[in-house]
């Protein structure tokens, strides 16, 4: 800790006020970004965007999945077709 001390002390005044300034424009920035995070209508927002992106997601899968859906469906009527075909004739 003595070594910081000591640099503290030789280092040019010019050169502290700068790194001073640079500091709280870093806080500064910290600060904000915490209160952006926390503010209650920017929470709402983001929670809304997620929302709408998670639902445009479900809809692009259903429309990719209805053609699959569509079909496994006709095979499904058509082996019940079947399936009553065959019983009808073997009760003869």
């Amino acid at each position: 800790m003595a070594d910081a001390d000591t640099s503290l002390a030789v280092r040019n005044p010019g050169a502290l006020e700068k790194e001073i300034e640079r500091t709280r424009e870093e806080l500064a920035r910290t600060i904000d970004a915490i209160a952006d995070r926390v503010n209650p209508a920017k929470v709402a927002q983001r929670s809304a965007d997620r929302l709408r992106q998670e639902a445009d997601r479900l809809r692009q899968e259903a429309a990719r999945l209805d053609p699959v859906v569509a079909g496994v469906g006709a095979a499904v009527i058509v082996a019940g077709i079947a399936a009553v075909v065959v019983w009808r004739r073997r009760r003869r």
